[in-house]
C-alpha cells in the first residue's frame, strides 16, 4: 500500500494543466537533496510549491477520513457508518465557519480548535437523539439520527454563509465542497503530527476494537473497559477529523468506501486494517484531488465532487447489501 501510494503520487506529480516529463520529475526529486535545478523555473514552481504538498496534504486528510470510518464502523458495528454521514464532518465545518467569521483564524490552532468542538457536540447531538442515553443503540437509529443532525448542521451553514460578504462567500462555499488547494507547510505539519499521535493511540486500540467487533458482551468478558475504550476512540478519532475537516473542507464518503474494501481483501482483524485503510485512504484521495485538477483544466472541481460521484452509488450498494 505504501508503495502504490509513492507510484501514485509520482503519476500526480507529472500531470496536471502542464505536463511534467516523469523522467525529470525522478531527477528533481533527487537533485532537491543536492540544490541542482534540472527543471525550469516555473516546472520548479509547481512542482514544490503547489503539486508535491498538495499530494502530501492529500494523503494526510484521506488516512485522517478513513481512520475515522474504520474506527466508527468497528464501534458501532455497521458498516455506513463513518464521519460523513454520522454528521462528525458537518459539526466541524461548522465550527471551522464559525471561526472564520469570529476572527478565530487570527490565533494559532483556533479554527482546528473550534472545528474539534463542532465535532465533538457532534458526537454528543447523534447519541442523544439516537437514544444512546435510555439504552442499547441500533444501527438504523444512529445512521437516521445522523441525517437528521446533519441536516441542522447544514441549515447553520447555510445560515453563515448568507451573512458574509460577497468575497468570502466564494472562497468558503468552494472549500466545503473539499479544497485542497490551501495546503502549506504550517497546515501540513499540524494535520501530520495529529495523524501520526491520532494513528498510533488508534492502533494501540486495535486488540480491543477486534473484541468490540464481536460484540460488547464477549469483549467485556474479556476485559475490555468499553466505555473508557469508546470515549477514547471518540475523542481522538474527533479530533482527527476535525483537523482534516477545518483544513480540507468536507470530503465525503472516503470513510465508507475505503475501509469495507480493505475489509474485503485483507480482513478484519484490526492491527492489519487501520495501516492499510490509512495508506489505500491516502491513494484513493490524491487519485480524485488529480481528477479533480484534471477534468476542467486549468480550472479544477472541488475534491468533494469526485469523492461523491464515486461514494454515493457505493453507499447505495452497501445499503441494498446490508438490507438482504
Amino acid at each position: 500500500m505504501f508503495v502504490l501510494f509513492l507510484a501514485i503520487g509520482l503519476i500526480s506529480l507529472c500531470v496536471g494543466s502542464v505536463h511534467i516529463d516523469l523522467i525529470n520529475v525522478l531527477k528533481s526529486l533527487v537533485n532537491a537533496f543536492t540544490g541542482t535545478i534540472s527543471l525550469s523555473p516555473q516546472e520548479e514552481l509547481i512542482l514544490f510549491s503547489v503539486r508535491l504538498p498538495r499530494i502530501i496534504f492529500a494523503g494526510i486528510v484521506g488516512a485522517s477520513l478513513s481512520l475515522g470510518g474504520v474506527v466508527f464502523q468497528a464501534m458501532l458495528r455497521n458498516p455506513l457508518a463513518d464521519p460523513y454521514v454520522l454528521g462528525i464532518s458537518g459539526g466541524s465545518a461548522l465550527g471551522a465557519i464559525a471561526g472564520i467569521i469570529i476572527g478565530a483564524s487570527s490565533f494559532y490552532l483556533g479554527i482546528p480548535l473550534l472545528a474539534f468542538c463542532g465535532a465533538l457536540a457532534t458526537v454528543f447531538l447523534v447519541f442523544v437523539v439516537a437514544g444512546g442515553t435510555r439504552g442499547p443503540l441500533l444501527d438504523n437509529s444512529l445512521l437516521l439520527s445522523g441525517v437528521v443532525v446533519n441536516a441542522f448542521f447544514s441549515a447553520a451553514i447555510l445560515f453563515f454563509l448568507s451573512i458574509v460578504n460577497s468575497l468570502e462567500l466564494h472562497s468558503i462555499t468552494f472549500w466545503l465542497m473539499g479544497d485542497l488547494s490551501r495546503a502549506s507547510f504550517k497546515e501540513i505539519s499540524l494535520a501530520a503530527i495529529c495523524l501520526f499521535t491520532g494513528f498510533l493511540i488508534i492502533y494501540a486500540q486495535a486488540r480491543k476494537l477486534n473484541l468490540i467487533v464481536q460484540g460488547e458482551e464477549t469483549a467485556l468478558h474479556l476485559g475490555v473497559n468499553i466505555e473508557r475504550t469508546k470515549q477514547l476512540l471518540l475523542i481522538v478519532t474527533s479530533l482527527i477529523t476535525a483537523v482534516a475537516v477545518s483544513m480540507a473542507g468536507i470530503i465525503g464518503f472516503i470513510g465508507i468506501m475505503v475501509p469495507h474494501m480493505m475489509r474485503l481483501v485483507f480482513g478484519s482483524d484490526h492491527r492489519l486494517l487501520l495501516p492499510v485503510s490509512a495508506l489505500f485512504g491516502a491513494s484513493f484521495l490524491v487519485i480524485a484531488d488529480t481528477l479533480a485538477r484534471l477534468v476542467l483544466a486549468p480550472a479544477e472541481l472541488p475534491v468533494g465532487v469526485i469523492t461523491a460521484l464515486c461514494g454515493a452509488p457505493y453507499f447505495i450498494f452497501l445499503l441494498k447489501r446490508k438490507s438482504l
